[in-house]
C-alpha cells in the first residue's frame, strides 16, 4: 500500500502526502528530500512517544542521521508558548541547524506546535507530519496551517508554514482509542457536508466498516478527505476567500472548547459547531428538515454529542466575538446551502446563534 498525493503552493509543487500501511519506506523518503548525514528532531508527546517513538527511530537510519526524541506532555492545555520554550531549548541544546529537520510524530496537537517552532526556530526549518490520528490524517497535517493557542484562545499565534512531507501511517489508527477516532470523524464529516455530497453519500454508507476501521475502507476515506482539502487550500492557501469554507463547525466549536476549558476534544467540539451551523442553515430555509436530522444524527454512531449542557450561550456567543475569523467586527459564518455545498455568511444574528 504505497500510494501519494502531491500538493501545490502558489501553483508550483511544494510536498507529497505519503499513504502506507508501515514505517519501512520512511527512511528512503527523509533521504529523497535530502537529508542525508543530517540531525533529525522528533517532537512528539507522552501518548505516542511509548508506541511510535522507538518505532519511528528504528526506521531512520542511525548510519546516515543522527536523531534525536523531544516528548512533552499530551493535550490541548500544552499548545502553549512554554512547550514552545521548552522544544526551542531542546533544538539549541543539541545544535540543530537551518539545514536539518524537525519531525512531528503525533495528532493535531505535535503538528501545529511542531510546524510553528519550524517555522519560526531560525526563522525556518524544514519539517514533516507523521500525524497519528484520524483528525490528524485528514485535516490538520495538510495546508500548512501552524500555530499554538494564547490565553486560552485556540490557535491565536502561528503561521502559515508548510511541511515538507506528510507521511501517513494509516496502521497507527488500530492503536488510537475510540474517543480519538470519532474526534477525527466529525472533520471527515465536515468535507462531505462542504464539498462533495457524493462522498456524504459514502460515508453515510459506509458506516459500520468506518466504525470497525477496515483498513481499505480507512484508506479510502483519509485519501479523499486529503484531495478535498489539497483543491481547497492549492487555491486559497492562505485563507483569503474559499480556505474560509474549511471552517465550517468551527466558529461554534472553538469557542464551546474554550468554554469548557478543553474539556471536550477539537472534534467532539466541531460536531456540535457542525451542528450548530446545520440548524441556523435550516432556520434560514437553506437546507430542508430531511437534511438537518440527518446531519444531527450521522454524529450519533460515533457516540459524538449533539447537544452540549451546562454552558452559557451568552459566553459562547462572546467567545465567537474574539475568534480571528473576526474582520472589522463582523463574524463570518460558514453555512450549508445544501449538502456539499458551503457559502460564507455574515449576517447570522446574535438570536439566531443563541439557538444553538
Amino acid at each position: 500500500m504505497n500510494d501519494s498525493l502531491n500538493v501545490s503552493y502558489e501553483g508550483k509543487p511544494c510536498y507529497d502526502i505519503f499513504f502506507s500501511d508501515q514505517f519501512n519506506d520512511l527512511n528512503t523518503k527523509i533521504n529523497e528530500l535530502g537529508f542525508i548525514n543530517r540531525k533529525i528532531a522528533i517532537i512528539t508527546d507522552s501518548n505516542i512517544a511509548p508506541l511510535y517513538g522507538q518505532s519511528v527511530r528504528d526506521a531512520i537510519d542511525a548510519s546516515t542521521h543522527n536523531v534525536f526524541l523531544f516528548e512533552f506532555e499530551a493535550g490541548e492545555t500544552h499548545k502553549n508558548l512554554e512547550t514552545v520554550h521548552d522544544i526551542f531549548s531542546f533544538l539549541i541544546t543539541n545544535h540543530i541547524d537551518r539545514h536539518d529537520l524537525l519531525i512531528a510524530l503525533g495528532g493535531g496537537v505535535v503538528g501545529d506546535v511542531t510546524g510553528f517552532c519550524a517555522a519560526t526556530y531560525l526563522r525556518g526549518v524544514s519539517f514533516m507530519q507523521i500525524p497519528t490520528t484520524l483528525l490528524s490524517q485528514t485535516d490538520s497535517s495538510v495546508g500548512g496551517k501552524t500555530g499554538i493557542d494564547f490565553d486560552g484562545y485556540k490557535n491565536m499565534v502561528g503561521a502559515f508554514y508548510m511541511p515538507r512531507l506528510v507521511y501517513i501511517n494509516i496502521s497507527v489508527l488500530k492503536t488510537l482509542d475510540g474517543r480519538q477516532f470519532a474526534s477525527g470523524f466529525a472533520e471527515v464529516m465536515k468535507y462531505g457536508l462542504i464539498k462533495d455530497q457524493d462522498f456524504y453519500i459514502w460515508l453515510l454508507d459506509h458506516i459500520y466498516e468506518i466504525e470497525d476501521r477496515e483498513s481499505q475502507t480507512l484508506l479510502y476515506m483519509i485519501r479523499r478527505s486529503c484531495e478535498i482539502k489539497k483543491e481547497v487550500v492549492e487555491k486559497d492557501p492562505r485563507e483569503q476567500g474559499e480556505r474560509a469554507l474549511l471552517n465550517f463547525g468551527h466558529t461554534v466549536g472553538h469557542a464551546i472548547e474554550k468554554a469548557r476549558k478543553f474539556e471536550l476534544l477539537h472534534g467532539e467540539c466541531v460536531a456540535l459547531g457542525s451542528i450548530a451551523a446545520a440548524h441556523i442553515s435550516w432556520q434560514k430555509h437553506m437546507i430542508s428538515d430531511e437534511d438537518y436530522y440527518e446531519i444531527r444524527d450521522m454524529f450519533v454512531p460515533f457516540n459524538l454529542p449533539i447537544t452540549v449542557e451546562d454552558i452559557d450561550p451568552d459566553k459562547v456567543i462572546a467567545l465567537m466575538k474574539s475568534d480571528k475569523k473576526m474582520d472589522s467586527g463582523i463574524l463570518h459564518f460558514i453555512l450549508l446551502k445544501g449538502i456539499g455545498k458551503a457559502v460564507v455568511h455574515t449576517d447570522v444574528t446574535e438570536n439566531s446563534q443563541s439557538t444553538i
